[in-house]
């Protein structure tokens, strides 16, 4: 518990680092929907790894209820990840999320088939921003340090530190990464 309790501290903040509107660590507990939604995430997916699918799904719907973010239970998400504005945003089952990563509000990492069994939603590297409203579908990889642009449409894999925007998207150039780890 006290591991627990020490990176969700760590977590907040990052969050008090990155996001000029959050001003204490209280705000951040009580006022961020994403923070809020990645709590209630990793304890639904707590559930889910107990093969507790009921109950893991039941918490992702509440969860989904109080923050307007969709998570589902089954996603690997990394730390220090931040959801900012989160209303709207969609995480599919097998997507899986590095470490500082930085999604915006309406986001959707969504798959593109209904098979069951397999790989159907993206894998972002470390360290990567998705703007606002973008949707990355498919089996694809976001690379570490790559940026997509908002309203993005992305349904090929992004080479690490680039910029890819538009619908369908294509890369705009290369990007630089500052690291706060």
């Amino acid at each position: 518990m006290r591991n627990w309790l020490s990176q969700r501290n760590k977590e907040i903040n990052h969050i008090l680092a990155n996001d000029p509107a959050m001003h204490s660590g209280w705000e951040v507990v009580l006022c961020s929907a994403g923070f809020q939604a990645l709590v209630g995430h990793r304890l639904a997916h707590y559930f889910w790894q107990q093969r507790l699918p009921l109950v893991a799904r039941l918490t992702a719907h509440w969860v989904r209820f109080l923050t307007g973010v969709e998570i589902h239970p089954a996603a690997i998400i990394g730390d220090y990840c931040m959801i900012d504005h989160g209303m709207g945003v969609v995480i599919g089952e097998t997507a899986v999320l590095g470490d500082y990563v930085t999604l915006f509000h309406g986001v959707t990492l969504g798959g593109t088939g209904t098979e069951k069994g397999i790989k159907r939603h993206p894998t972002v590297g470390n360290h990567v921003v998705i703007g606002t409203g973008a949707t990355v579908l498919g089996n694809i990889v976001l690379g570490e340090g790559c940026k997509i642009g908002a309203g993005a449409v992305v349904l090929k894999s992004v080479a690490p530190h680039t910029t890819a925007v538009g619908v369908p998207a294509s890369i705009l150039g290369t990007t630089t990464i500052f690291t706060d780890s």
